[in-house]
């Protein structure tokens, strides 16, 4: 998104302080439906005064780019989708700054691999055991942001109006939200969507697991202590 008028409209339309970003400086936020559900969860880099690119998952890029055309109206900016390579690199590293997986790393865009990758599952144990929700597993148009746990890294709540910001605000201020997302230990394996049981109940669903790691949502009134089964096998919350 460039132009003399980018900053003022992408303020205007997701979830966090983006237009006080300093050149180089990247934030997370989210953009929203009117009724608070996640079109997509972003990182806004503040690539020049006038310019930024926003980061989403693979297959939301059209998303994206459609909802902000409507909303254009007037506004002098262009939206314009563009693919990018993408590592994260871990450690300390020059790059967008990335705390999905638990420890210090960069994301690094159009740049050759690193010499060591590291296999697939042990980067998805890093992330869930961070805790960190991803599209398409720990969101959808099922969830609401503060369920995910997103109004605590992509939300301001002191900055102006936004698409969804009120139902944001209501739940957050006089609501509580019904299930959480939480790191489950497990004895077994669980595959996406099976139940979590306390007792014979079902309280939640897993999203992801590995490694006998799994995120869950599981209902708020559920003690952080309670002993739980999945598909037979038992598991317990990890604080």
């Amino acid at each position: 998104m460039s132009g003399p008028e980018a900053a003022d409209f992408l303020e205007r339309m997701v979830s966090n302080e983006v237009a006080n970003l300093e050149v180089g400086g990247s934030r997370r936020a989210l953009l929203l439906t009117p009724k608070g559900r996640v079109i997509a969860p972003l990182v806004v880099w503040r690539h020049a005064d006038d310019d930024f690119l926003l980061l989403t998952e693979p297959g939301l890029a059209e998303a994206v780019r459609t909802q902000l055309l409507r909303a254009r109206f007037a506004a002098k900016c262009e939206i314009e989708a563009e693919e990018h390579t993408s590592h994260v690199v871990f450690g300390d590293s020059d790059g967008i700054p990335n705390d999905e997986y638990g420890e210090p790393a960069a994301e690094v865009l159009d740049a050759e691999p690193p010499d060591e990758l590291l296999a697939e599952d042990e980067l998805e144990r890093r992330r869930i055991e961070a805790r960190t929700p991803w599209w398409g597993r720990e969101i959808d148009d099922r969830v609401l942001p503060a369920e995910a746990g997103l109004t605590e890294t992509h939300v301001s709540f002191t900055k102006g109006c936004y698409p969804g910001q009120e139902p944001i605000a209501r739940l957050h201020y006089r609501g509580k939200a019904n299930r959480s997302l939480r790191l489950l230990e497990l004895e077994g394996t669980a595959q996406p969507e099976t139940e979590v049981l306390h007792g014979d109940k079902a309280v939640g669903r897993i999203t992801s697991s590995v490694s006998r790691r799994a995120l869950a949502y599981i209902r708020t009134d559920v003690p952080e202590d309670a002993v739980l089964t999945v598909d037979g096998a038992r598991a317990s919350s990890r604080r």
